[in-house]
């Protein structure tokens, strides 16, 4: 499957012409690359000739290799936390993490605080890390490969100094003496690291001995104190064996061969979660959770999967209560139905959590609880009661809310009033209605609806595009923001704001802050982590730069949010197909559409523009042109009538951006500015609403997958007013712009050929030049892009309907 990241409402563009879109995978790649800061596969580094107290970076290498088989052998996991607590380090965690921990300090020194957040520091195989807490939303991520030190000598309790390796041990005692630790990249990934290996792996457990051996770590048959346990997935499905069982309870990651290898090829210990072997069991990405399986595989079940939770009074399909009529308690105005998001990426967790109340008729009341990640995970957490006693189910459930979140239940309900707490989930604020997910009409439903519908075929057809669940589940798809578990397209007003206030207010902190390196690194995460738990994604990522915040926050945001207008507006169609339900939401949305006539002077037109201002969307290296399927004329009820705009001086017909997705909210509600200001495209001159002269600009938005060639291209009639600003580079500050409402026009790379411009109806001009070279080569838009602030001053005049296909086989109008 081969799909691209969607850049979304006019909000996208390269900084140079030979930009090329990214597949979902590609995108995926570069985030995993950038969140390691550096490629993974690195060429081996000679660093013998570095000194460290007259020894070279081997031979200290040896010594700690040395040094730490001593020190395992006459010292307990027990002592080991003694020392550590001793000297002010952190002594909680597995045995094999305090094994490192105290190694790391008794032959480096003891570790200073993390500079960030002031929390502890601990070494993950390839660098230390800190396993401290940055804010209520988020762990600290900072990591480095130099940490700083306590230049002190470390104290040893009476137990160490009795025993065999006490002269070994004081002779790091003195800071001067110390050996300084290279963590970069060698030949020995497994630098102090105990390994242990269980059952018939593909090769014998003696010529991994040696490899393990070889690259710098030690072998153990017990897994008390070791870094992880090698073993193959088939254990786990024969039921695995007591050692299997003790690494679970001691909590040693179970890992596969595969971090062997890769560990040893790219010359650096991998992420031990990364190949653990619960994900490994899987076939064919059947049982792994969606953010473990590559995208294309996610992708697919994504689009296959079936809503299992449609809002506020859905019961969760898996309870399969709701085949019985159950429907969720309702006491006092309170629904007992919640849902719970949690991202924190520096410990690794990205859950929902789901907890229900459901009465079903003639049987008790049952209580629901769910807790995992999104997709099959092994690791789940679910129960279902029935509960006798309607009070002791409520009171249970209340006692969940408050261990889940840390907060009280019903100042959360009835005010909304809620402090997020470190490591706790928060609220996925459900309004009540039915998520478009579960209402629109599904490929079955679509044939019959079309057939019973009373409008214009070629409108009918445009309404099955607008009600079908496709276009939706694509759109959340393409975002990462397509759990079946959770009703993203049913959220409440309460959660948008939330949402739009905490982008905002994170854009604003981001262009006055000081902070330079890994404190601003740390700002950055900390708003990505809350953000991807106010918007559940299932691929969750840090951000680093305005374009992702504009391509996946604030993009995204202004897609769920038109999404749950489309899920208002459509309700649930599924049971009255018959009824001619495509007729009945025409009228919901309140505007008239016509098809134009193919002869008519007007559809030659834009044919026209549109083969004068398109250059084809690249899709790796795929080129991809477009061809005109209909035109249909459009009048809207919201916003300012084509009477109305046309009275207005400068008036121009330009192009507007959009996914089909947000399409009906358009036509319901007219255009909305745009959500934030950055200085990105889209987005670079505030809070406004953009159009382009380019139908290529315009076409960015509108192609969304190649599973789903289709997609719209809004013409809108354009007032530029009285007072006319012509910038390349952003302002500093776009709230006077705001303000002031005057028309900016963005000049881009490219312009229309002026001279083959015309005067269409009431003095409207068309730039349908061909796209030549602007005398603004170094500006950050590619085409041109004219915003303003004001509604009133943009109507929506046609919708083109157009088809992407492989380039030199379109540009064709369809007969």
């Amino acid at each position: 499957m081969k799909l691209h990241e969607k850049r979304s409402h006019s909000h996208a563009h390269g900084t140079g012409d030979e930009e090329k879109i990214m597949t979902r995978k590609q995108k995926a790649d570069q985030l995993k690359s950038n969140e390691g800061n550096e490629s993974p596969k690195k060429p081996k580094v000679e660093a013998d000739n570095d000194q460290h107290n007259g020894k070279t970076t081997t031979e200290v290498a040896k010594e700690f290799e040395e040094f730490c088989k001593s020190v395992r052998e006459h010292l307990s996991v027990a002592q080991m936390r003694e020392i550590l607590e001793a000297n002010g380090q952190d002594s909680s965690g597995s045995d094999a993490s305090v094994v490192i921990k105290c190694l790391d300090m008794l032959f480096y020194g003891p570790l200073e605080k993390c500079q960030i957040c002031n929390g502890d520091l601990e070494f993950d195989g390839n660098r230390y890390s800190c396993k401290g807490t940055y804010s209520e939303w988020s762990s600290c991520v900072y990591k480095t490969r130099s940490p700083a030190r306590k230049q002190e000598p470390f104290k040893l309790p009476d137990s160490v100094l009795n025993s065999p390796v006490a002269e070994l041990v004081k002779k790091y005692e003195d800071p001067k003496l110390r050996p300084h630790r290279y963590v970069g990249v060698t030949d020995k990934p497994f630098l102090g690291m105990m390994i242990s290996l269980m059952g018939r792996l593909s090769r014998t457990h003696q010529y991994w001995k040696t490899k393990i051996e070889k690259h710098g770590g030690t072998v153990s048959n017990s897994v008390i104190g070791v870094t992880c346990l090698v073993a193959s997935p088939a254990e786990r499905e024969r039921g695995g064996s007591s050692k299997l069982v003790e690494a679970m309870e001691r909590g040693v990651r179970v890992v596969s061969e595969a971090w062997l290898l890769d560990s040893i090829e790219k010359q650096e210990a991998q992420p031990l979660e990364a190949y653990d072997i619960v994900t490994d069991l899987a076939v064919d990405g059947k049982g792994i959770p969606w953010d473990k399986q590559v995208p294309e595989e996610h992708a697919i079940e994504s689009l296959s999967a079936e809503l299992k939770l449609y809002g506020k009074r859905g019961v969760y399909k898996d309870t399969r209560l709701q085949e019985q009529g159950g429907q969720i308690f309702e006491e006092d105005g309170i629904l007992y139905n919640c849902v719970f998001s949690l991202c924190d990426q520096g410990g690794a967790i990205n859950e929902y959590c789901i907890m229900q109340l459901v009465k079903v008729p003639d049987s008790n009341l049952h209580l629901y609880y769910k807790k995992g990640r999104v997709g099959d995970d092994p690791n789940v957490q679910e129960r279902l009661e029935e509960w006798k006693d309607v009070d002791g189910a409520v009171e249970e459930f209340v006692r969940l809310f408050e261990e889940v979140t840390g907060n009280e239940f019903e100042p959360w309900e009835r005010e909304k009033k809620f402090q997020k707490k470190p490591l706790k989930f928060y609220p996925i604020d459900m309004d009540d209605g039915v998520d478009v997910r579960c209402g629109g009409l599904g490929l079955r439903q679509l044939g019959v609806a079309a057939a019973h519908c009373k409008l214009e075929p070629m409108v009918a057809n445009f309404m099955k595009v607008l009600c079908s669940q496709e276009i939706y589940k694509y759109a959340l798809m393409e975002m990462d923001l397509d759990a079946p578990d959770l009703p993203m397209g049913m959220l409440s007003n309460v959660h948008l704001e939330r949402c739009e206030e905490v982008l905002q207010e994170f854009i604003e902190k981001v262009k006055s802050m000081k902070e330079s390196g890994p404190k601003a690194e740390a700002v950055w995460s900390d708003f990505s982590q809350r953000w991807f738990t106010l918007m559940h994604s299932s691929r969750p990522f840090i951000f680093r730069d305005y374009q992702e915040l504009a391509d996946h926050a604030a993009a995204s945001f202004e897609c769920v949010r038109d999404i749950v207008v489309a899920s208002h507006m459509i309700g649930h169609m599924g049971d009255d197909t018959l009824d001619d339900p495509l007729s009945d939401r025409y009228k919901k949305i309140g505007c008239s559409i016509s098809p134009l006539d193919k002869d008519s002077e007007d559809y030659k037109m834009i044919l026209n523009y549109v083969e004068k201002t398109y250059e084809p969307v690249k899709l790796a290296d795929i080129e991809y042109g477009i061809s005109v399927e209909n035109i249909f004329n459009v009048e809207t009820k919201e916003g300012p009538s084509f009477d109305e705009v046309k009275k207005l001086p400068n008036k121009r017909l330009l192009w507007c951006g959009t996914r089909s997705s947000n399409l009906l909210r358009h036509l319901h509600k007219g255009f909305l500015p745009a959500s934030c200001s950055l200085s990105v495209p889209g987005y670079m001159f505030g809070k406004g609403i953009v159009c382009s002269d380019a139908a290529a600009e315009a076409a960015r938005y509108g192609f969304t997958a190649v599973d789903r060639p289709e997609g719209f291209l809004v013409l809108a009639v354009f007032s530029q007013g009285e007072e006319i600003m012509e910038l390349k580079n952003p302002p500093e500050d776009t709230k006077p712009l705001e303000e002031k409402k005057v028309c900016v026009k963005g000049l881009g790379r490219k312009k229309p050929d002026e001279s083959e411009y015309i005067d269409w109806k009431d003095d409207i001009k068309v730039p349908c030049g061909r796209l030549i070279p602007s005398e603004h080569q170094d500006s950050p838009l590619e085409y041109n892009e004219y915003t303003v602030y004001d509604p009133k001053q943009v109507s929506m005049r046609f919708l083109v309907g157009v088809k992407f296909e492989e380039k030199d086989t379109v540009m064709d109008a369809q007969d």
